[in-house]
């Protein structure tokens, strides 16, 4: 802890998935005061999102993979001093005269308890993990369709299932964890649908030959889909959604190599759920708000450039986790130790044992190599943008067709997401794009080159007014940094 509540932290961590709580707890055990933030009321992020005490479930860990590992974290961070402030909603980043950080916080479990927080340190770690990248089909908004990643945290953290018969769709790998886990908490499945393939993945074999843990766990939802006999369809997608009060059924088409729908190979599924999502886009905002600089990646999406050692091009600002890239949980938890090290040895003159250093160089990156084929392999082609209707909502907050974004570019000379989202309101809702912004870029391109929506945003989250007309918000260590309990 600081000396005083006047006193910065040596290190900042935001966020408690994998990557933060192993960067807090590493650096707080090499003698840093940290103060680890984090949105939710529990910690193990979305990966090791788990139910509320409250709810009594018996063997959490059922829904997990490698849940010792984050016991073992968690553990470790009861036993540390990290000043754990849950209910901390962080939506700016500043900093004091080339002083230390701000880091600026709204609280309570929806953000709009009435004291907002303020955390000064010496140095920060994002650890803000990931959102799930959709694309839309017509008939998407009607009750019933969540995202593949929203399924699998309602089953994690709330013990129910979205419906009983659940088609889930989309792309990547998280579909047949999201599957087999539906699947075992008792969901029909009738099947899973695979935009890409699986055949990209033999164009990288030293990335699946260095990571055989990968195979072992492909290998292991393979099982379970042959258990629980759920067909995989790749090279299709769900091309429209059909029902009036909720989800009734999906029509799935084949694609071409380009993701165009192959005309005649419809099909209709009846089902009254439907748990899609075509990968996960880096979370950011509060790094390119402070100018980081960014790297493009294998499938379309923008992640933060990192040294070595986990920091970004910002001096005393590291990252860790998916903001360098989507890798998982393993990955997460060896660049949250290498950013928590390194940040020991720039404050404190830690001099880590150079043995220690090269292994988690080379675990790390063995993992992100297996990341970017990964990746690779399940980018979103432009192609899918054939099966949308013009009358088919592309941004749900503000209510934008596809015709309309359309119309914005052949009609109105439009060519970038910025320009349609000034023309068309496209992305100005609350989720700020987060769920439009793939689609959006996509259709402003009009079949040429697609340009990443811009993640650059002077608020990560909402903030309510009050938070920032607050003169003096709590600082430091004091007990008011944390929420109440009944906040």
């Amino acid at each position: 802890m600081p000396d005083s509540a006047s006193d910065p932290y040596d290190l900042a961590v935001i966020g408690a998935g994998p990557a933060g709580l192993n960067g807090a707890v590493t650096a707080a055990e090499l003698g840093l005061s940290v103060a680890l933030l984090d949105a939710s009321p529990q910690t193990g992020g979305q990966f090791y999102r788990h139910p509320a005490p409250a709810l009594g479930a018996a063997r959490p860990e059922a829904l997990h993979h490698d849940w010792r590992a984050f016991t073992t974290l968690r553990g470790r961070l009861e036993r540390s001093d990290v000043q754990h402030l849950a209910g901390h909603h962080v939506w700016a980043i500043t900093q004091e005269d080339d002083g230390p950080w701000v880091v600026h916080a709204a609280t309570g479990a929806d953000g709009t308890a009435e004291h907002p927080a303020r955390v000064r340190a010496r140095t920060v770690l994002l650890a803000t993990g990931a959102y799930e990248r959709q694309l839309p089909a017509p008939g998407w908004t009607l009750p019933g369709v969540v995202g593949a990643g929203g399924a699998q945290a309602m089953l994690k953290s709330g013990l129910v299932l979205p419906g009983r018969r659940i088609v889930v769709a989309g792309s990547g790998p998280l579909l047949l964890a999201v599957a087999t886990s539906l699947a075992a908490a008792g969901a029909r499945i009738p099947a899973v649908i695979e935009a890409s393939g699986y055949r990209g993945y033999t164009r990288h074999p030293r990335a699946l030959a260095a990571n055989p843990r990968k195979l072992t766990e492909a290998a292991a939802h393979g099982a379970a889909l042959l258990r629980h006999r759920i067909p995989l369809r790749t090279h299709s997608a769900v091309t429209e959604v059909h029902g009036t009060d909720r989800v009734a059924a999906v029509t799935v088409t084949r694609l071409d190599r380009d993701w165009r729908p192959v005309p005649g190979t419809a099909r209709r599924i009846t089902c009254d759920a439907l748990a899609i999502g075509h990968g996960l886009v880096p979370q950011i905002e509060l790094a390119t708000a402070l100018s980081c600089a960014t790297r493009p990646t294998a499938d379309g999406t923008i992640a933060l450039a990192l040294n070595g050692l986990q920091e970004t091009s910002v001096r005393g600002i590291w990252a860790a986790g998916e903001t360098g890239g989507v890798g998982g949980a393993q990955l997460a938890m060896v660049e949250g130790e290498m950013a928590g090290i390194a940040v020991a040895a720039r404050l404190h003159g830690y001099r880590p044992p150079a043995r220690r250093i090269r292994e988690l160089c080379r675990r790390r990156d063995r993992m992100r190599a297996f990341a970017e084929a990964m990746a690779a392999c399940h980018t979103p082609a432009a192609g899918w943008a054939d099966w949308l209707t013009d009358d088919t909502e592309v941004c749900r907050c503000e209510e934008v067709t596809a015709g309309e974004i359309r119309e914005a570019v052949t009609g109105l000379g439009a060519r970038d997401a910025r320009t349609v989202k000034l023309l068309t309101r496209a992305g100005m809702g609350w989720c700020q794009g987060r769920m439009c912004g793939t689609a959006t870029a996509c259709l402003a391109a009009a079949g040429g080159a697609v340009q990443p929506p811009a993640e650059r945003r002077p608020f990560a989250v909402p903030v309510p007014l009050s938070a920032l007309a607050a003169p003096d918000a709590p600082t430091g260590s004091r007990p008011d940094t944390t929420p109440a309990a009944d906040d």
